[in-house]
């Protein structure tokens, strides 16, 4: 964590939807004040239905949410001191922009005299000062979302909810608006929760990020942990591209781990832990080299069949496929034109080193 101390506990929360559908299972999660935290999943993991509980327009079949130190049982959603930002964003294209983003200081309650002052201060903090008379048919994609950002902002929530606010945008803007997003959040200081299943997009902006899958909380770290250090398979193939084989145990001594690889063959792992059953192994494609010769014995070293290469400009991707038929992929950074143009072909060798080998649970 970031230091600062939770402004949500979540604790020993399930949700079970008519029909037996289970959405989560028994999730567990803190969340510091003043980060930028990321739910992130695939599809159908829960990650939106934690969200929506969070906002309180779902509630739990089991256990308890916290919010700034009060349980939110029975609190209904414009009473929590959070607000949501919608994948759809849902502002009123029959509104212009100010009125969009006093709609909820004026059901609110708040004064009248204090709205205008607000509303100009919210546009002013997401670049839309000088729109406030357009209509959201006059904007792009992208300050469509900053109205619905400074809508939810004006209200001062304790916790800003996203809900995939990035989805509806190209890749470009989407790229621009995840930079934004996280001056945003740094200027407001506030707590965002942002739900993605887009890996990019969580490693680049969030402080700290959970993977789920199946209703459940898999690992919560920082993304360099995340990326480095994944806890089990589906989050070490979920987070970023990676090369995931089994590994046959056959003997733990003087923290030398020995495998039977299916498709490498006999591998040796430096490994602290006495293992004594079957592992998975994974090992990320900017970690290997491609070689020309056999290097040396600081490396495992396999010869392999080059059989594609995609280009993606900065760097390439090339895959390859061992004697024993297994695959492997390697990415290569193209430095310069003839990194670039060079054909890489035939049999290469694939090397890296011992202990960049990930050892994941069987």
């Amino acid at each position: 964590m970031n230091g600062n101390s939770p402004i949500i506990s979540i604790n020993s929360v399930s949700k079970t939807f008519p029909g037996g559908v289970q959405a989560l299972d028994n999730v567990d999660l803190e969340i510091c004040e003043g980060e930028f935290f990321a739910l992130l999943g695939p599809s159908g993991c829960g990650k939106t239905t934690l969200l929506r509980i969070l906002a309180g327009f779902e509630i739990p079949s089991t256990g308890d949410v916290f919010i700034d130190g009060k349980n939110m049982h029975r609190v209904v959603p414009n009473r929590r001191p959070v607000n949501m930002v919608f994948q759809s964003y849902a502002v009123f294209p029959h509104m212009t922009v100010a009125d969009n983003v006093a709609y909820g200081l004026k059901v609110s309650g708040a004064e009248r005299r204090e709205i205008p002052g607000r509303v100009q201060d919210a546009l002013d903090l997401v670049q839309l000062g000088e729109y406030g008379q357009r209509r959201p048919g006059q904007l792009s994609g992208g300050q469509v979302q900053r109205v619905a950002l400074a809508r939810a902002l004006v209200k001062k929530p304790r916790v800003l909810l996203l809900d995939e606010p990035l989805s509806a945008l190209d890749a470009q803007l989407r790229e621009t608006m995840q930079l934004e997003l996280v001056r945003l959040q740094q200027t407001v200081g506030i707590t965002f929760v942002i739900v993605t299943h887009d890996q990019n997009e969580a490693l680049s902006m969030a402080d700290r990020i959970a993977v789920m899958d199946q209703g459940k909380v898999l690992q919560v770290a920082r993304p360099g942990e995340l990326y480095e250090f994944p806890r089990d398979r589906f989050v070490a193939e979920f987070i970023g591209k990676t090369n995931l084989f089994e590994g046959t145990n056959v003997g733990w001594e003087a923290g030398i781990l020995s495998l039977l690889v299916n498709g490498l063959g006999r591998v040796e792992l430096p490994c602290a832990e006495h293992l004594n059953h079957d592992v998975g192994l994974a090992v990320r494609p900017e970690k290997m080299l491609l070689l020309d010769e056999r290097p040396d014995h600081g490396y495992l070293a396999f010869e392999a069949q080059v059989e594609k290469i995609a280009y993606y400009g900065s760097e390439s991707r090339v895959f390859l496929a061992t004697n024993r038929g297994l695959a492997l992929e390697v990415s290569i950074r193209n430095d310069t034109r003839a990194a670039a143009d060079e054909q890489i072909s035939g049999l290469r060798w694939v090397a890296w080193r011992p202990e960049d080998t990930l050892i994941l649970p069987d």
